[in-house]
């Protein structure tokens, strides 16, 4: 079970996804080779062992970067995995890197730079699904 965070070009002005349009479309973030050159250059240890797919590995987590399968790069999907606050700080590394903000697949909203949580409520989620409780 992974925590899903999608990583996309959205105006600073919006708040919520509530303030998206109907009509709503990016700008692509850049070319698949760009995004990863630029990925590359910003974020220490990440890894492209596939075209399309990354891997970047902390002590207690790991996360899966998914730029799609087109040419061009639209939006990112992390899956994350693990434990500990740590991993938020990647996260948002790897948004600023490429202009971009995160959204909380699991919550609907953004993902902010200073609260964890989001991540702990996950966290206790999975936790209690793994446990059966």
């Amino acid at each position: 079970m992974s925590w899903d965070l999608l990583v996309l070009p959205v105006p600073a002005e919006f708040v919520s996804i509530d303030d998206f349009p109907d009509d709503f479309t990016t700008e692509p973030i850049g070319s698949c080779e760009e995004v990863k050159a630029t990925l590359r250059g910003r974020i220490p240890g990440i890894e492209f062992a596939e075209p399309t797919w990354g891997r970047l590995t902390g002590p207690t987590w790991s996360m899966e970067l998914n730029l799609g399968s087109e040419a061009s790069v639209d939006s990112i999907m992390l899956y994350v995995h693990g434990t500990g606050d740590a991993v938020l700080q990647a996260v948002i590394d790897i948004a600023d890197a490429v202009s971009c903000r995160v959204i909380d697949t699991s919550r609907g909203d953004f993902l902010a730079k200073d609260d964890p949580s989001s991540w702990q409520a996950f966290q206790t989620y999975r936790d209690h699904v793994i446990r059966g409780d």
